[in-house]
């Protein structure tokens, strides 16, 4: 049986997706607002996910941290939000026949956070923690410097979480300043999935968000795809293995391409018979970990590559890479190679669906960032209509000498021997 999911819109622009899953045990109730860290200022840069943390520490009902997670926690459920860099979401999933107290808790987070500014002062640390153990992880931390490398100073290539120094600065008129800005009905979405009906979950939205007031929110900056400052960023540390990144500007989430650029990918860098898995761990045994990436913005994306080799296999490593990345723009991919990268693509997309909140989210974030949620059967035939044709000349389109940023955490490496091993013709 097909997923089939229902949109309605409140009175004052909230939208409302509902994807009923009858045979569900559960109910997956998510909030979205269109905020995160590229719509913020170089000196409010990590409020989004400050305030993400802030809206858990209590609201005029419930007016402390354990308050909040025992009404979830003691109705059997589970609750926790993220932040990237264009959204913000507050979720929690609960037994389906408790769905009235996960829509109340999350409205009562957003709507009536108390922002008190003692726990704003403690919560400070927690945050400030968080980006030291980001620090601490290589691999994390050559990410952060590969968004860097890749776009320079502008908002998109901020931390989602800010730095030391700007979290250290934030104050209380700046999160209700940015909460009254972003956190609006025209900017957010409802989203639920599980054994519910639309019916119902319209008329609990109405009376947890449809008196709230709306006003348009304002849109981020655009990104700009253009190399700043160094391509090529290094960080030295007395460990035993280098972390490398390496990225490219790739499509925006709507693209035309974009089906074309999973099955790229998918041949890329994804599981144990992609061809960076096979050339650079199984043939060469340069790497443990090796694969790809893709993430699409509304406006931008990118593809990275990223890898765990030792400091002596660092540069042929690196070029091994290019290679393999080269070649798929030199040569289309065979038939089968197309075919089974075409399975596995819509296979684990598949898959990732299983579960009430994969649902919820994905309908929730689709909505937000595009106005519609794609049926999945688009999807799949979508991407299972991709020809070898096709994923070379995206491959000619991104991969090209020049076009390369790459970061680096490790014992050692010369900038300028990376840079002109990926530059090379």
């Amino acid at each position: 049986m097909a997923i089939q999911w229902d949109i309605s819109t409140l009175g004052n622009g909230m939208r409302v997706v509902t994807t009923p899953v009858p045979t569900a045990q559960s109910v997956s109730v998510n909030v979205f607002f269109g905020v995160g860290s590229r719509n913020e200022a170089a000196r409010t840069n990590g409020i989004s996910h400050f305030i993400e943390h802030m809206l858990f520490k209590g609201t005029e009902r419930r007016p402390d941290a354990t308050m909040i997670a025992e009404a979830i926690e003691g109705a059997g459920g589970v609750l926790n939000a993220y932040t990237s860099k264009e959204l913000t979401c507050y979720w929690n999933q609960v037994p389906f026949d408790r769905l009235p107290i996960a829509i109340d808790v999350l409205a009562d987070m957003c709507r009536h956070s108390l922002l008190d500014a003692a726990e704003i002062g403690r919560e400070r640390t927690v945050v400030q923690q968080e980006l030291r153990r980001s620090f601490d992880q290589p691999g994390a931390w050559a990410s952060e410097l590969l968004g860097r490398a890749t776009f320079g100073d502008q908002p998109i290539g901020w931390p989602v979480g800010g730095t030391l120094d700007t979290v250290e600065e934030l104050q209380r008129d700046d999160f209700t300043e940015h909460i009254a800005t972003y956190y609006t009905p025209s900017n957010s979405v409802l989203s639920v999935a599980g054994n519910t009906t639309h019916e119902e979950v319209l008329r609990l939205a109405g009376d947890a968000f449809g008196d709230l007031p709306d006003r348009p929110a304002p849109a981020p900056p655009p990104a700009k795809a253009e190399f700043a400052g160094e391509r090529v960023v290094i960080e030295k540390r007395d460990i035993a293995q280098c972390h490398l990144g390496i990225a490219l500007y790739a499509l925006p989430r709507r693209d035309p391409q974009r089906y074309a650029l999973t099955v790229l990918n998918t041949i890329l860098g994804r599981g144990m018979s992609s061809r960076l898995f096979r050339e650079v761990r199984e043939r060469r045994g340069l790497a443990y970990s090796i694969g790809s990436g893709a993430a699409r913005y509304n406006d931008i994306g990118t593809m990275s590559i990223s890898a765990g080799v030792t400091l002596e296999k660092l540069e042929e490593a690196t070029q091994v890479i290019r290679d393999e990345l080269l070649k798929l723009a030199a040569t289309a991919p065979a038939d089968d190679e197309t075919a089974r990268a075409r399975d596995f693509a819509t296979g684990t997309f598949r898959l990732g669906l299983e579960s009430t909140m994969a649902l919820a989210q994905r309908a929730g974030e689709s909505l937000l960032m595009t106005g519609e949620v794609e049926a999945i059967d688009e999807v799949v035939e979508a991407t299972a209509a991709v020809q070898p044709a096709d994923v070379q000349r995206l491959a000619q389109q991104l991969f090209r000498p020049g076009a390369f940023s790459a970061a680096l955490v490790g014992p050692g490496g010369d900038p300028d021997r990376l840079r002109a091993i990926l530059d090379a013709a």
